[in-house]
Parts: structure tokens; C-alpha cells; sequence
């Protein structure tokens, strides 16, 4: 088992400073990662998980072992959890959220709030992908976190986070729209 490492240390006995620095590391990729997720209920958003998800790693902080990189895989592993037990929770109390329109094409927007908008359409073209392939697109091409750090997280090894990637890539280029000026041929579409 692998030594914890300076930041970590510090964070376990209590340490503001070691916990900010942690939270500067990982809550914004956190959030964005959480906002690809399907809660399942549309009152539950991706900060108020991410948040929940941050309570939980701090009492269970003692339990980690692992460098500041490895944090990052066990804190998503927390925060996967919260989202599916929120999606289960949701289900049984017939919650769901509206129906997302179409992926449709890349949004055409100028300005700062262009960044939401094409927050907005991956997170709905990520969700025409079957929640595993999801989930390992989400961690490793949206928030980038590495394979040992997805597999982590997600609960799978590194191999199968190596081959829901590769389907998921693939079933995404079929879903994205054309590029202007590419024609869309037999060999595009299995790109």
C-alpha cells in the first residue's frame, strides 16, 4: 500500500491549509463531473452532491491511504456513490428530472455564457451513452483525471476503463454532429 504523501498527512491530522489546497485540486472538476451524472433529481444539483460528497471524505479522511493524486479517484468514488444513491432515491419516489432535448448540433453562442451552454450540450450528449461509458468519458476527456484515478473512482480496473472509453469515443463521434465542410461517409461515422 502506497505511503501517504505530504499533503495528505497534513489533511488527516486536521490541517485547514492541506484541505484547501485538496479542495482547490478537485472541486471544480468535481462539480463538472457531478453535472454529467444523472442525479436523477433535478433539486439535487451537481454542487450540493459535490458538497455532500466533501463531508463524507472528511470523516472519512483517516481510512484513505494514498498520495493527493490518489485523492482525487477516492473522493469521485465518494461522490459516485451519493449520485447513484440520489438516482435510486429519485426512482422510487418517481422524480425524474424533464426530458433532455436532442444533442443536436454544437451550440452557436458568443459571449462568457458560451461556456455554459457547451457545458449544457456535453452533458447531453453524454447522456446518449450507456452509464459506464458515461461515467469514464466524463472523468478522463471532461474533467481530467488519468486511468488509475477513472478506474478508482468508478470501481472498475484500469482495463475497463481503457475499453468503455474506447466505445464510448466511438459512439460519441457518431452521435457528434458533421464538421463544416466534412462530408459524412461510411468511414466518418465509424471513426
Amino acid at each position: 500500500m502506497p505511503a501517504d504523501d505530504e499533503l495528505v498527512r497534513r489533511a488527516k491530522q486536521g490541517d485547514p491549509d492541506a484541505w484547501r489546497d485538496l479542495y482547490r485540486a478537485h472541486a471544480a472538476r468535481l462539480v463538472l463531473w457531478l453535472g454529467t451524472r444523472p442525479s436523477g433529481d433535478a433539486a439535487v444539483a451537481a454542487e450540493d452532491l459535490a458538497n455532500e460528497a466533501w463531508l463524507v471524505a472528511a470523516g472519512k479522511v483517516a481510512e484513505f491511504t494514498g498520495s493527493s493524486s490518489d485523492f482525487a479517484g477516492w473522493l469521485f468514488g465518494i461522490a459516485r456513490n451519493l449520485s447513484t444513491n440520489t438516482h435510486r432515491r429519485s426512482q422510487r419516489r418517481h422524480t425524474d428530472p424533464s426530458a433532455e432535448p436532442d444533442a443536436g448540433a454544437v451550440p452557436a453562442t458568443e459571449g462568457p455564457e458560451s461556456l455554459l451552454v457547451a457545458r449544457d450540450w456535453v452533458t447531453r450528449l453524454l447522456r446518449h451513452l450507456p452509464p459506464r461509458e458515461r461515467d469514464v468519458v466524463a472523468c478522463l476527456e471532461v474533467v481530467g483525471l488519468d486511468v488509475e484515478g477513472t478506474a478508482r473512482a468508478l470501481g472498475i480496473s484500469p482495463v475497463a476503463v481503457r475499453v468503455a472509453r474506447h466505445r464510448g469515443l466511438k459512439r460519441l463521434r457518431a452521435l457528434a454532429p458533421e464538421r463544416p465542410g466534412q462530408p459524412r461517409t461510411a468511414s466518418n461515422a465509424a471513426r
